[in-house]
């Protein structure tokens, strides 16, 4: 009877949720002048000032917010070169007009554009809206992350943030679980104008995974939310050493209850990486050359991609909605290379050589299914949940024949089948309350990884095809983290204060299959551990707040560099898995201080325990392995300075520099110390002119750097260009970009084994001249004009608000 009585109040209580429709307003915003402001920042807050939505205006400086509750509430707006204003609203009235004042104090000569910023400074994240450059037509999503601030890609295609390896990089706001040279062949085969935006998190808060010491990279994808049947298509051609193709199809369709969204890209880019790799051995004195080993290679190759993304969301009812979206990649890479190993005396005397001839094709597919549910059980009791699959398949076929020309003459030859099995199940659920004056959220979450990864390495003797059992290798990994989290949120007066907890815990197991030749073996390990946060504003007054944030991190291996199998990289390198590798964890402080929205700047300490590094171990015949290991402890000590401004009312530039000092500090074969002060800065200015003409000049610069303790990277920097023209009624926009001008976008460095170091220089077809067309077609749903004037279509416009 009282599990019947509770049933039945339970019922009531969500029938009257369910009677209680959500409000949809429409804010615009003008100048003194009454001209519509661009890119200005609007944050809903409820009457306690606890923030509910935030977005930022359109071209018409209109925003639409969807699903307000409450009858009354507060908005806050801000934009570079006007005063921050403080409005009251009722969703009783459908539209608002708000007038922003240009501030008296601001600095002299600086006027303001009304255009959508390239880069947004705040105090939690940094955003960059990639959809306003230029630049970026025609390249690809690891492309454009390069030239972001902070941000760098190392010739393994591992992703730093403000100089710190250890980066979780996210798709609309989920894990994509990849790490290394998988992560970056899923971003090369994505082209940048799928991007939206682009969030860089350095201390996220607890609901986010603890995975990324250094931080989260949350690629938002486009969707288009206007009401109607509409859409968009790109042609994009790209001209480098060799030519490029990327071409892009959106559809939209919104009315009603229902929207319906289909995203289709595809791709061609024919590429080439030049490498250049110079090893000298010395004796055990560590000084006196004993051999010199010369590899200049040269790989030449194509990349086919196709990508699409499709879903549909649907109302419910006022207070619920679902959604499924599916996702889906695949691209073939076939590359082929001849690569010469000459070895030499000290005076540089060839003492012999050997040519290397290699072929690789590669196949990678991916395909993912994402199920969404959001429930508000009153307009301050909130549920979500979300259940994820994601599958990747990756085959490698590869080659190697290796020819002696000096001295004799001889012949050996092998070739792998590598084929990779990645399978991913996560759930989620979060619930937010409302209480008194404080916002309260907590979830849970659970993923489970399955992967396997087999090498068949075969040899040829005597012109037959034999199995290489000492190099082959069946490796099979399972991996289960469960996570639970809570945190609150409050402000007091000009103090807003954000604390939470999230706990994790981690258990795996593999098996590497053995054959004739190699055992059996397997290891499993388990670990949990606490991640606390806590961010803490103070608005001193409407020009400057100051920041403090602080959290705890986790770094896992990943699954790849656990395997104990042998990759091959050619003759004399080899890359092998670790199954010994642990966590690395990381503490985060931050402290920052924004005035006005103009100027940001930034002092932060980090320390790593147990942190992850490259090992270079030299063997008797002088193969160099490489390998990653935890070494022991690293420290970093950072400084940030970002300033946005608008000199004239047609341009506007945005600057950043990240200064490191980092010290490194382990063992390897001895007890190692590494100290250096890195720095990179970023540069993108964007101008306006009339008749639809606008441009965009940027530039990054990295100066000396290092992430290992055993490898130093020499300073590299690009700088690009790009013209656009809107053309057909704004309907039309075509573009022209030029990439590195220079062509100083190359890696250079120096690595340094035991007895022995590598010079290395590589470079890849950066310097490209690209043009793109983009068209926009559709109708969308109007309604007529009522006492706003012209706003009647605005408001049933979907603009940036969510």
């Amino acid at each position: 009877m009282h599990r019947t009585v509770l049933f039945i109040i339970g019922i009531v209580s969500f029938l009257h949720a369910l009677s209680q429709p959500p409000e949809n307003i429409a804010v615009k915003i003008v100048n003194g002048n009454s001209q519509p402001l661009m890119g200005a920042n609007v944050e809903v807050l409820k009457m306690d000032s606890s923030l509910v939505k935030i977005a930022v205006t359109d071209s018409n400086g209109v925003v639409i917010f969807h699903q307000l509750r409450d009858s009354i509430y507060l908005v806050r707006t801000s934009l570079i070169g006007y005063n921050s204003l403080f409005s009251k609203i009722s969703t009783v009235s459908k539209f608002h007009s708000i007038t922003l004042v240009e501030s008296d104090n601001s600095l002299a000569g600086i006027t303001v554009t009304t255009r959508k910023q390239f880069i947004e400074l705040r105090p939690d994240m940094t955003v960059i809206n990639l959809d306003a450059g230029i630049s970026n037509v025609g390249s690809t999503a690891l492309e454009a992350l390069e030239k972001l601030p902070g941000v760098t890609v190392d010739k393994d295609g591992n992703i730093s943030l403000k100089g710190r390896s250890g980066v979780t990089v996210m798709m609309d706001g989920k894990p994509t679980y990849l790490s290394g040279a998988e992560l970056s062949s899923l971003l090369g085969g994505m082209n940048a104008s799928q991007i939206s935006q682009v969030e860089l998190m350095d201390s996220p808060p607890a609901k986010y995974d603890a995975a990324g010491n250094a931080g989260i990279i949350n690629i938002k994808t486009k969707k288009n939310t206007q009401q109607g049947f509409n859409g968009s298509v790109t042609a994009a051609y790209t001209q480098g050493y060799y030519p490029k193709t990327s071409n892009n199809l959106s559809l939209n369709y919104q009315s009603g209850k229902w929207n319906i969204f289909a995203n289709y890209t595809f791709g061609v880019n024919n590429y080439f990486t030049r490498i250049y790799a110079l090893r000298t051995y010395f004796k055990n004195d560590g000084v006196t050359v004993q051999s010199l080993l010369e590899q200049p290679s040269f790989l030449k190759g194509t990349l086919t991609s196709h990508n699409i993304k499709t879903g549909v969301d649907y109302n419910i009812s006022p207070n619920t909605s679902v959604g499924i979206t599916l996702t889906g990649l695949n691209f073939d890479r076939d590359g082929s290379s001849n690569n010469p190993a000459l070895w030499m005396k000290p005076n540089r005397m060839v003492d012999s050589l050997v040519k290397t001839t290699t072929s690789n094709q590669t196949n990678w597919d991916n395909l993912g299914t994402a199920f969404h549910f959001r429930h508000n059980f009153t307009p301050k009791r909130e549920f979500s949940a979300d259940f994820d699959v994601i599958g990747y398949r990756l085959a490698t076929n590869q080659f190697f024949e290796n020819t002696s020309i000096i001295p004799g003459n001889y012949t050996e030859a092998s070739k792998a089948n590598i084929p990779s099995e990645i399978n991913i199940l996560s759930t989620k659920a979060d619930y937010s309350e409302q209480m008194k004056n404080v916002q309260f959220d907590a979830g849970w979450k659970m993923s489970k990884i399955k992967t396997d990864n087999l090498a068949a390495y075969y040899k040829r003797e005597a012109g037959v095809w034999k199995d290489d059992l000492g190099k082959s290798n069946h490796f099979l990994y399972e991996e289960n983290i469960n996570a639970v989290y809570s945190s609150a949120q409050t402000k007091l007066d000009r103090f807003s204060i954000q604390g939470g907890l999230r706990f994790e815990m981690t258990s795996y197991d593999a098996d590497q299959l053995g054959n004739a030749i190699v055992k059996d073996s397997s290891f499993s390990r388990q670990y949990n551990s606490l991640f606390p946060s806590l961010f803490i504003s103070f608005e001193k007054d409407s020009s400057n707040t100051f920041s403090f944030r602080s959290s705890r991190r986790i770094d896992r291996p990943a699954f790849q560099k656990l395997n104990p199998f042998l990759f091959i990289i050619n003759k004399y390198t080899y890359q092998r898995g670790n199954p010994y590798y642990r966590p690395q964890y990381t503490w985060n402080m931050e402290l920052d201080h924004v005035y006005k929205n103009i100027l940001l700047t930034g002092l932060s300490y980090n320390v790593t325990t147990d942190y992850f590094s490259q090992i270079f171990p030299v063997d008797s015949s002088g193969i160099v392995l490489y390998t990653e290991g935890n070494l022991g402890k690293l420290q970093n000590f950072g400084a940030s300075v970002g300033l946005q401004l608008s000199p004239t009312n047609w341009w506007s530039f945005s600057l950043q520099t990240i200064v490191n000092r980092k010290k490194m500090q382990g063992t390897i074969t001895k007890n190692m110390v590494a100290n250096i002060t890195q720095y990179n800065l970023n540069l993108n200015n964007q101008f306006r002119f009339a008749n639809g003409w606008s441009a965009e000049l940027s530039g990054i610069y990295n100066s000396t750097s290092q992430q290992d303790i055993q490898e130093i990277v020499d300073p590299s920097g690009q700088l690009s260009i790009g013209v656009s023209k809107s053309v057909l009624n704004n309907q039309g926009t075509l573009k022209f970009a030029f990439r590195d001008i220079f062509y100083t976008n190359w890696m250079k460095g120096l690595t340094t084994f035991n007895n022995a170091t590598e010079y290395f220089k590589l470079n890849r077809d950066t310097r490209v001249g690209s043009i793109s067309f983009s068209w926009r077609f559709g109708k969308i749903f109007k309604t007529n004009k009522r006492s706003e004037g012209a706003s009647g279509e605005e408001v049933q416009r979907v603009g940036s608000g969510g």
